[in-house]
């Protein structure tokens, strides 16, 4: 019998949001409900991408077009949802009318309707409406790299709702073995993860170094949390920066600053 393929980084830090998962989901909404906010305060446009776990609906269509120093606004599911959202850039239609991004490509739609996105992308996780107290759980993952500047902010929620992720812009300081160049110019467009960049086992904490015991920080995971410490930067980083908020009103996901 063949050997299951091991998970990958990605798929190991969405175990803490299937851990999440497994609270009751017969919990009561919270009225007036949830709504997510998206902020594009870039100086350029933005194609925001959202991805449901498996088994919740998709929000939005997956995604969309998001012009400079704006927002878009929508409810979240009243019940529970665990997800993440990202930002794509430089995205367009090229000959043909196929649509493509320098950075989280989503099999090249505008709308990914349930599709993730391709490395290096800043990545919000969210597990929401689960527990004794309508929690709602987010974290901002540098796991599969960066390519924009990102932070969650919670409004009026109960108990721990700190503001998370990563203000910095780390394009302009990106290793040179992690840097992803593309169009216009050839400049530096997205900064990949030592898993992407050098396909180790013990960087992409698979096989022998698949737990927390042996999946360990690298020179290149602790390039982005001297950074951003209050993100994940390796697959097994620590649990608790996976922050549970009680019904909160409004979770906004902002890119730049």
């Amino acid at each position: 019998m063949a050997t299951p393929s091991p998970p990958s980084p990605t798929v190991a830090f969405l175990l803490l949001l299937t851990t999440l998962s497994a609270f009751p989901t017969s919990v009561r909404p919270s009225p007036p409900g949830l709504t997510l906010t998206v902020v594009n305060n870039c100086r350029f446009p933005i194609w925001p991408a959202i991805q449901p776990n498996a088994g919740h609906p998709v929000l939005e269509r997956g995604g969309f077009r998001l012009a400079n120093l704006s927002h878009r606004s929508f409810p979240a599911p009243s019940a529970h949802w665990s997800g993440r959202i990202w930002a794509r850039t430089a995205c367009s239609h090229a000959a043909g009318g196929r649509f493509s991004c320098a950075t989280g490509d989503c099999g090249g739609r505008l709308e990914c309707n349930g599709l993730g996105g391709a490395a290096p992308a800043t990545l919000a996780q969210f597990s929401l409406h689960h527990g004794h107290a309508d929690f709602s759980s987010y974290g901002v993952s540098l796991v599969d790299g960066f390519n924009l500047p990102m932070t969650v902010t919670p409004h009026e929620g109960k108990g721990v709702c700190p503001v998370v992720g990563c203000r910095k812009d780390l394009l302009a300081t990106c290793p040179q073995a992690l840097q992803v160049r593309g169009p216009p110019h050839g400049g530096v467009v997205g900064c990949k993860s030592g898993c992407a960049a050098l396909g180790t086992d013990q960087l992409c904490c698979r096989n022998h170094y698949n737990s927390p015991q042996t999946c360990k920080p690298s020179s290149y995971s602790d390039y982005f949390k001297q950074a951003c410490p209050a993100t994940f930067t390796y697959a097994h980083d620590s649990p608790s920066l996976m922050h549970e908020c009680s019904s909160p009103r409004e979770l906004k996901v902002i890119f730049c600053h």
